[in-house]
């Protein structure tokens, strides 16, 4: 199988908020580990959270994770600049599908934004959104991950 996201950037804040906005997008929904913060580390870096900040006024915004450990998806909702959810079982669309029926927003009004063609760009397909594939936060991930991101990048039509 083949995913081609929407957009496949360098890294999140190379995203184009304004182009997003002119295209009728209302709501962002974000991976967290490796594409928002650091994986599995439960803090945001200072400029990650400035960049929330240029954006947060414009739209719906959420971060939403495979992540089923309770307690780290709470610690990461006290810092989080928006809604977290965790264990959502992606590509799955059932709860992000029904956090966008609680905010009253169509899919065809929303992103998916992660780093992870399988299961974020999947997701958002499934939907109907609009995705975008962006690299890992993480410059110095370990190798085993490095690879099975590069396995998983090869799913992506050019």
């Amino acid at each position: 199988m083949f995913l081609k996201p929407d957009y496949n950037l360098k890294n999140i804040y190379e995203i184009d908020f304004e182009q997003l906005k002119n295209q009728g997008v209302k709501c962002l929904m974000f991976d967290l580990d490796s594409t928002v913060m650091r994986s599995k580390s439960a803090t945001f870096m200072p400029e990650t959270i400035s960049w929330f900040n240029s954006f947060l006024k414009d739209f719906e915004v959420a971060i939403i994770s495979n992540n089923p450990n309770k307690e780290y998806i709470e610690k990461v909702s006290k810092i989080a600049p928006c809604r977290v959810i965790g264990n959502a079982n992606k590509p799955n669309p059932k709860i992000a599908e029904n956090y966008l029926e609680e905010i009253n927003i169509k899919p065809e009004q929303a992103a998916m934004i992660g780093d992870r063609p399988l299961t974020d760009i999947l997701v958002g397909k499934r939907l109907g959104c609009k995705t975008i594939l962006v690299g890992s936060i993480n410059p110095n991930e370990n190798w085993p991950t490095r690879l099975v991101r590069a396995l998983e990048r090869s799913t992506i039509k050019k």
